[in-house]
Formats: structure tokens, C-alpha cells, sequence
């Protein structure tokens, strides 16, 4: 079972407990000191003027751990370095074997993010293994948040997100063996009716009715059906008047086609491509659980991308659901196909703003590495600001990528309207000005989240394989619209 938060206004004498001091702290505050002996605070208080930002106690009935706030330049810094700390503790609480621990906040606030980074360490992905030795549970399953500027609804709001984030994780995580489209859509079937959503889920008869050309196409060489997912989150006295609607790519492995990927070291890794569609639906279960008074929609278009018969091939033309020709001139660029035939179906609803989320270029993992997400977009600027701010907060940070018009002349075709594949330049955007041709009439940012969104090493709380990224991000932009 995943770890979960807990509200308390106070807690119990012998309960393992964590002490969150504020920066500068040379001696401890009666309340996380009552139960210790001399000896014991004169340890704490060398510790203290040593500079120690995470130390602990062991009383034999129960165990207290310290960790000092590090002040920083910013607020958003300040939170990411009690993150950190939090992963660094859950080192500490897994060896020590702590079943429950509770958090009390001495700082008024950093039990929040401290949390965060605990429970985001404790993720665990199940997996399929049979021996019993392996599949060991964790130890902790229950962090408890104390804090007088807390409130149960604060800590409840925090435990759906994080609860997104391992949904967002697990899909990531899975094998295309346990995730072709159609169980992916049937997941997302799942979570809605647990969260409190609607899915409605277009099979292949459908989606050739629409003529969806660049979902159909990439799917040409699969012997599994393709899916086309709606979800719609509309709850009583929503805000928005028209609806936000969030975009997923959906592609469950990656061959490549008959552009064929490498392996190893690349297509090994292609179970991860449908990461942008766990952020669409991670998010809408956290908006859902939370009660987020938002109209939300999100759209999944899925398949795999095989090199099976008669499998699309480098220099076929096709005609997507927008009406507009596409050469495609590599197979391996197919994530934009099946994104442009969604982002052009959502203008149907009229949508307030648009966000669609891919793990869509190398290009962009090139250019700022693993540690941020790109984005491009025709949103207005507040928008812009509004989501870097979020980025900010989350630390999903987002580097904005340029979408000028001359970007246009890298995906000119001799006979089609566009080509799928640009230059050598600048491959980020222009896999990001082909989607834009597809978005008319209404506002819209594209984030890239190839680099943090599947890890091949681990990173502090954000772990190894799926991340999750961009959930918290999206989440925290969303919210602040309300």
C-alpha cells in the first residue's frame, strides 16, 4: 500500500517523531524537548552548534529526529532544500524501520514540502515479482502532519496529489506486456469511477469514423487496436465557463517504426512513451478527489508504434482528422501524429486554454538535461508567467522554448502540407510548430517532459523509472485559476 497523510492537532508522548527547527536554531523549544534527558539535549544542542541539519535520537520506546530549515534565496528554494531533507530522512526512517511518524512543524512552514519529500522517497513500484522475500512491504505507511498552521483539508489536498503522482508513476513504470491501449484505457475507467470522473473510450470503429489519420497511421503496424480516451471532470459551480482541456500522448512502446530505435540503451526505455498521458490523467484524479471546482477534459490518444505489415513507412503522405497533409519522412517521430489529431479534436469544446503533455524529443532532453521541462505555446503571457510560478513552487521548473514564425520553414513538405520531422536544429521546436498548426483557434502551451519523466538513475525524492513529473506542476497552476 502507498504511504499516506494524516492531520493531527497534536501528538502522542513515545510516537517517532520528526522536528522540523527553524534556520538558526542553537537551542531546542520545550515542546521538542519534553521527554528527553539532560544528557539527551546536550547531545541535541551539540549537534545544533555544529551545524547539523538532520540528526536523530534513539529513546528505545520511540525515536526523535531533527531537521534545521535551510534558509534560501526564495521561499520556492527554501521548500525544495526541506524536499531534499525529507528524502534524506526516509534513509534514516527505512533502516530504523518506522511504521508511522509524526511530523511536527516548528517553522510554520515546512511540514508541507518535508512530507512531500518523504513520501515521494517512498515510493515503491510493486511490480510482478512471485517471491515472498522480494515483494517485502515498507515499513512506513503513515506520515501525520502537526502543525498549528495546518488544517486537515490542507493535508488531505497534499495526500490526493501525492496519490496522482504514484498513479502518474505506476502507469509510466508498466511494461507494454501489462499496458497495451486498450488496458490503458481501461485504467483510466478505473481511477475515474474511484475519483469521481467521467471516461468515455473510443475504440477502433470510432476513431476510423472520425478519421483520426495520424492516430490510425502510427498504429498501421500493430497487431492491438488503438484507443482514443475522453475524461471529463465537471463538478457543480466549476469557475471556468469554458472548459480546460489537457492532452496526453498515449504512445505505449516506441519501436520506433520502421525508423527503427537503437536498443539497447533506447527502445528498452519506450515503455515510458505514454508518460504524457499519465500526468493528463494523474491530475485529473487529484482535481476530482480535491473537489477542484475546474472544468477539465482530458483526451488520450493511444497506441504502439510497431514496424508490423503494413506499417506506415517513411515518405507516405496521410490526411489527419484536422484535414491538413502530412509527409512523414520518420516513423520515429510519431508522438506529434497522434498529439495533432487529439489537439485538433479538442476545439470542439471550445476550451478556455489547452496544455498538452508528450515525452516527444530527444532534442529537448539535450538542451536543458533532465532537471526541467521545456514548454512553447500560444497562451498569453499571464499564463506563461502563471506556470513558471507553478514550476516554481513544485520545482517542475519550466524553460520556455521560442515558436517564431520562421520555425515554420523547418517542416516545409515538397508535396503535403507539413512534414512530421525538421532539422537537425532545434529539434524541440520544431516538433512543437507542427502541433501548433493543429491548435487553432484557441490558447495552448506543449510541454516536452522527455528528460525528468522516466529517470535511469536515481535523483533524491524523485527516484528512479517514472517520476510523475509535471502532475504537481499542473496541479498547482490549475488550482491557483480558481
Amino acid at each position: 500500500m502507498p504511504l499516506s497523510l494524516a492531520y493531527a492537532t497534536d501528538f502522542p508522548s513515545f510516537a517517532d517523531t520528526v522536528f522540523i527547527l527553524p534556520a538558526g536554531t542553537t537551542e531546542l523549544p520545550i515542546s521538542a524537548a519534553a521527554d528527553l534527558p539532560e544528557a539527551a539535549r546536550q547531545y541535541v544542542a551539540a549537534q545544533l552548534a555544529a551545524g547539523e541539519k538532520l540528526f536523530g535520537i534513539n529513546q528505545y520506546s520511540h525515536r526523535h529526529y531533527y531537521v534545521v530549515a535551510e534558509p534560501k534565496k526564495t521561499a520556492d528554494l527554501s521548500a525544495e532544500a526541506l524536499r531534499k531533507a525529507g528524502h534524506q530522512l526516509h534513509a534514516r526512517l527505512k533502516s530504523d524501520k518506522v511504521p508511522e511518524l509524526f511530523v511536527h512543524d516548528l517553522t510554520g512552514t515546512g511540514a508541507l514540502p518535508l512530507a512531500e519529500g518523504i513520501a515521494l522517497t517512498a515510493y515503491q513500484f510493486e511490480g510482478y515479482k512471485t517471491d515472498e522475500k522480494s515483494k517485502k512491504a515498507p515499513d512506513l505507511q503513515l506520515l501525520t502532519l502537526v502543525s498549528a498552521e495546518l488544517t486537515a483539508e490542507q493535508v488531505q489536498e497534499l495526500d490526493n496529489v501525492l496519490h496522482g503522482v504514484y498513479l502518474a508513476r505506476d502507469l509510466v513504470n508498466m511494461p507494454y506486456s501489462h499496458l497495451n491501449a486498450t488496458q490503458l484505457a481501461q485504467r483510466f475507467e478505473e481511477v475515474g469511477d474511484a475519483a469521481g470522473f467521467h471516461v468515455e473510450v473510443l475504440d477502433l470503429v470510432r476513431i476510423e469514423a472520425l478519421r483520426m489519420g495520424g492516430l490510425l497511421a502510427v498504429n498501421q503496424g500493430s497487431p492491438e487496436p488503438p484507443t482514443f480516451t475522453i475524461m471529463e471532470y465537471k463538478p457543480e459551480g466549476a469557475t471556468n465557463a469554458r472548459p480546460i482541456v489537457l492532452v496526453g500522448k498515449g504512445v505505449v512502446f516506441d519501436t520506433g517504426g520502421l525508423s527503427l530505435k537503437p536498443t539497447p540503451n533506447s527502445m528498452d526505455l519506450m515503455k515510458c512513451d505514454m508518460a504524457g498521458s499519465a500526468v493528463v490523467v494523474g491530475v485529473l484524479s487529484a482535481l476530482a478527489k480535491n473537489r477542484v471546482p475546474l472544468h477539465v477534459i482530458g483526451l488520450v490518444p493511444a497506441t504502439d508504434n510497431r514496424p508490423g505489415g503494413p506499417a506506415l513507412a517513411p515518405g507516405d503522405v496521410i490526411t489527419m482528422y484536422s484535414g491538413l497533409t502530412v509527409e512523414v519522412m520518420n516513423t520515429d517521430a510519431e508522438g506529434r501524429l497522434i498529439l495533432a489529431d487529439a489537439l485538433a479534436f479538442a476545439k470542439k469544446y471550445d476550451p478556455e486554454l489547452v496544455l498538452d503533455y508528450a515525452t516527444l524529443t530527444g532534442s529537448a532532453v539535450r538542451a536543458i538535461g533532465v532537471e526541467g521541462i521545456v514548454c512553447m505555446g500560444t497562451a498569453e503571457e499571464e499564463t506563461l508567467s502563471a506556470l513558471k510560478r507553478a514550476g516554481h513552487a513544485t520545482h517542475e521548473r519550466l524553460v520556455e522554448f521560442p515558436l517564431w514564425d520562421e520555425y515554420a520553414d523547418h517542416i516545409k513538405s515538397a508535396i503535403a502540407d507539413i512534414s512530421n520531422l525538421g532539422k537537425a536544429e532545434a529539434g524541440a521546436i520544431s516538433a512543437g510548430k507542427f502541433l501548433e498548426r493543429f491548435t487553432e483557434g484557441y490558447p495552448w502551451v506543449h510541454f516536452d517532459i522527455a528528460g525528468p519523466a522516466f529517470l535511469t538513475a536515481p535523483d533524491s525524492y524523485r527516484g528512479k523509472g517514472g517520476t510523475g513529473a509535471a502532475v504537481r506542476l499542473t496541479y498547482e497552476f490549475l488550482k491557483n485559476r480558481v
